[in-house]
């Protein structure tokens, strides 16, 4: 496990033989029933996470389990479409191994969405979050010898999500028609959902949305130095009072593929800005 969480290049060395060598300043991390922002990549070369050495299965539903090269908006980009969870029963630093891999690949901007649950009462489903800052309930992806060649020891986490991209954010969303939320991303293990107790903490702890990933691969991009902007895309409705109302897996992930048109434009025009 040390050996391949350690070295990440064994994974970017096969990325750059299939792509031919090349490098890439944006990555994005696509999460559940989003993956149709990688049809708008041009010039695409898809690798299977299976044929990447070090990357394990992809397992979760919604998660089509490739790496793609290519460029958007001019821009060359690396799209992971799908990620690795906790819940699938890996470890955290596995989790996150993609990041670093990333980073070894050039990658100077990190951009991750998700699909989650509204705690904050006023947001409903379809939403689409701005993630401004996080909560970590799960395990810090840092924990263990320190991996030097990335970052410090002790990296700073204040201001997480780049605020600079954040207004890039709203000032697109503006011109385009987008209405966009802000708020704060709060992360667990799942795989169950929430109880409604869950929820009430979550929002007394300050807690807008919560889910099931991306805190890990933003903590390990910002001890690599790389800028991140995240946005979680509201799936499912906890406030819903209808006696017979439950969170179901598969409309979770309808919901999130109806917002993925409004998700691409976003992405789409705010990396045209950078």
């Amino acid at each position: 496990m040390e050996e391949t969480l350690l070295q990440p290049g064994k994974a970017a060395d096969y990325i750059r033989s299939v792509t031919g060598g090349a490098g890439f300043s944006v990555g994005i991390i696509l999460g559940s029933g989003l993956g149709s922002l990688a049809e708008r990549i041009e010039d695409r070369n898809v690798i299977p996470y299976r044929d990447i050495p070090g990357f394990p299965d992809c397992t979760a539903d919604g998660h089509e389990g490739n790496f793609i090269a290519g460029r958007l908006s001019g821009r060359p980009v690396c799209v992971m479409q799908g990620r690795f969870h906790c819940y699938e029963g890996y470890d955290v630093r596995l989790v996150t191994l993609p990041v670093r891999v990333m980073r070894l690949l050039g990658v100077e901007y990190l951009f991750v969405s998700n699909a989650s649950g509204g705690v904050n009462s006023s947001f409903r489903v379809g939403d689409i979050m701005v993630i401004t800052d996080h909560i970590n309930l799960l395990p810090n992806p840092l924990v263990g010898p320190n991996a030097a060649d990335f970052g410090p020891r002790f990296p700073d986490m204040l201001d997480a999500y780049d605020p600079e991209l954040a207004a890039k954010a709203f000032k697109v969303a503006g011109e385009c028609g987008i209405p966009l939320r802000k708020g704060v991303y709060l992360a667990t293990s799942g795989p169950s959902y929430e109880t409604q107790a869950e929820y009430d903490w979550f929002k007394r702890m300050g807690a807008d949305a919560v889910g099931m990933s991306t805190v890990p691969e933003v903590i390990v991009a910002r001890h690599a130095g790389i800028r991140v902007f995240g946005v979680s895309v509201v799936s499912s409705n906890p406030h819903d009072t209808a006696a017979d109302y439950f969170i179901d897996g598969d409309e979770v992930i309808k919901a999130a593929e109806e917002a993925a048109g409004k998700l691409t434009v976003l992405f789409t025009r705010l990396i045209e800005s950078l």
